[in-house]
């Protein structure tokens, strides 16, 4: 069909994707996979005590806040 089908220095599209995909990567053992998980919750909860400080912080000064002068 076009260019993309035809092979860049003797290399082929196909034949490198295929080599790609039968790699497999980084494969964690059992443990860091639970370490990754703790962390990404201790993560999710201080993002949203942070969330959730502003939101109070934000009632506690009222709607005067965006009151002021210019």
């Amino acid at each position: 069909m076009g260019r993309a089908n035809r092979p860049i220095n003797g290399v082929s599209i196909r034949s490198t994707m295929s080599k790609q995909a039968k790699d497999d990567g980084v494969v964690l053992t059992e443990a860091q996979k639970r370490a990754r998980r703790s962390r990404s919750i201790a993560i999710a909860v201080a993002l949203a005590a942070l969330v959730i400080l502003f939101y109070v912080m934000t009632l506690v000064k009222g709607p005067m806040v965006l009151v002021r002068p210019i």
